[in-house]
């Protein structure tokens, strides 16, 4: 009660003058604090003021979608990046292809081997180009990457050395895919012998040509190495194909003879190649209309040499 409250105060006030010291007494104010009275001490406790500026307001909780987005924003917003930019890839690839094939059919047949072959490099620069630029983009979302292109940047000049060294072959390969793209000393289509290998080029990349050879396999020349090295370009000048077979004798043949029957087939030239002490050998050519009948025609050539020489065997 506030009889029992005030007395304990004013015995305190009567202490602190008795001991001379400042007649002023500390009064706790009602609001903050209350004495307590136990044996010889006086207790003081803090309570709660009743001013409405310490209220905190009630915490409520996010919702999950929002705390997953804001916790995985940047590797979200990089998966949908490098998505998007495959697609938009396709989309553009897909619409020259079709540009492509419109004008062939403008043209009432297929495109040239000059306009397919720069077609092509065209696509799959455009491509490459895409890629390129959402893969930067997706990069681009992440502080820390952020951070090491700028010090790679400071430093370009190491680095370019650097990368320079380490892909030499293949930016030597890419730089000579499209040098053959633009020069063309071969186009797709063409039939071409390249160190002792001959075939038809089935497609011209950025860093590798496919040349599909007569047995059906697949002869893969890195572009760099086309670029250096001599080729001969069969279909280069037009489209027929020369066609050229061997046919071997016995040292005691009549390869007059032979010479005589074999060159009786009509549009094939036969002469005599080499002679050696292990037979004569003779060479029978002939043409075809394009790269595609030179294996059968070279395949029917051989064959048919062969039965007119069993037959002068009979005789």
């Amino acid at each position: 009660t506030a009889g029992a409250t005030s007395s304990p105060m004013r015995w305190s006030s009567a202490r602190s003058r008795g001991a001379g010291g400042s007649n002023r007494s500390r009064v706790p104010s009602e609001s903050s604090r209350t004495a307590e009275v136990g044996t010889g001490s006086i207790v003081a406790h803090r309570t709660p003021e009743p001013s409405g500026r310490g209220h905190s307001l009630p915490c409520v909780p996010a919702p999950p979608l929002a705390s997953f987005w804001s916790a995985h924003r940047d590797v979200i917003t990089a998966i949908a990046t490098v998505v998007l930019a495959f697609a938009v890839a396709q989309l553009v690839d897909r619409a020259v292809a079709r540009r492509g094939a419109a004008v062939a059919t403008r043209v009432g047949g297929p495109l040239s081997p000059v306009a397919s072959t720069r077609l092509r490099l065209v696509r799959r620069l455009v491509y490459v180009a895409i890629l390129v630029i959402g893969l930067a983009l997706a990069l681009a979302q992440f502080a820390a990457v952020k951070r090491l292109a700028t010090g790679v940047l400071a430093s370009s000049a190491v680095l370019g050395i650097v990368v320079g060294f380490a892909a030499r072959q293949t930016f030597a390969n890419a730089v000579a895919g499209v040098l053959l793209a633009v020069t063309q000393p071969i186009r797709i289509g063409d039939l071409v012998t390249f160190e002792d290998t001959t075939g038809t080029v089935e497609d011209i990349r950025l860093t590798y040509t496919y040349i599909v050879t007569d047995t059906g396999s697949r002869f893969v020349v890195p572009n760099e190495r086309l670029a250096q090295s001599s080729v001969e370009n069969h279909t280069l000048a037009g489209d027929r194909v020369r066609v050229e077979i061997s046919v071997w004798l016995a040292p005691d043949a009549d390869a007059v003879h032979a010479l005589a029957v074999l060159g009786r087939e009509e549009g094939v030239d036969v002469e005599v190649a080499e002679i050696d002490k292990d037979g004569v050998r003779l060479t029978a050519r002939t043409w075809a209309r394009n790269a595609g009948e030179r294996a059968a025609l070279e395949a029917g050539l051989r064959a048919s040499c062969l039965e007119r020489l069993k037959a002068i065997q009979k005789d």
